[in-house]
């Protein structure tokens, strides 16, 4: 029995969003590079692999290594699939780094505050101790 192993990541490349399409049939590997330019969405990559599969241009087949036939448990599956998803992080580059600058402005924003604070906590000190001082002045 022949057994077929397929997979498909899209990733942001250079300027692009590409798809690669990898496949295992048998001993054999295959990939092919789809390039969908602007992000796609769910939908618009389902479509396009049902209109466009049969035009789709793999590469020459290269020697695979063996599938695994080990069973992973849907507890671990489920976790390398969260890993997956956190590591690579969504949205565009322009959202990743306009997130970027607004989690560095926050960090700013927290250290200023917190000078403030000191600095108004000790002007009230040192008003503090001058009536203190004044008071003693009076006698």
């Amino acid at each position: 029995m022949m057994r077929i192993k397929s997979s498909l990541t899209i990733l942001f490349e250079n300027i692009f969003w590409i798809g690669l399409y990898e496949r295992i049939e048998g001993d054999k590997y295959e990939a092919s590079k789809i390039i969908f330019g602007a992000e796609p969405k769910d939908y618009e990559v389902y479509d396009f692999l049902l209109q466009n599969w049969h035009k789709l241009k793999f590469s020459p087949p290269i020697e695979a290594d063996k599938i695994e036939e080990r069973k992973i448990n849907p507890k671990r599956l489920k976790r390398e699939i969260n890993k997956q998803l956190e590591n690579k992080g969504i949205g565009t580059k322009a959202q990743q780094a306009l997130k970027l600058q607004l989690e560095q402005s926050k960090i700013e924003r927290r250290v200023k505050r917190c000078e403030q604070k000191e600095a108004e906590k000790e002007r009230k000190f040192a008003l503090r101790q001058e009536k203190k001082k004044a008071k003693h002045k009076g006698k």
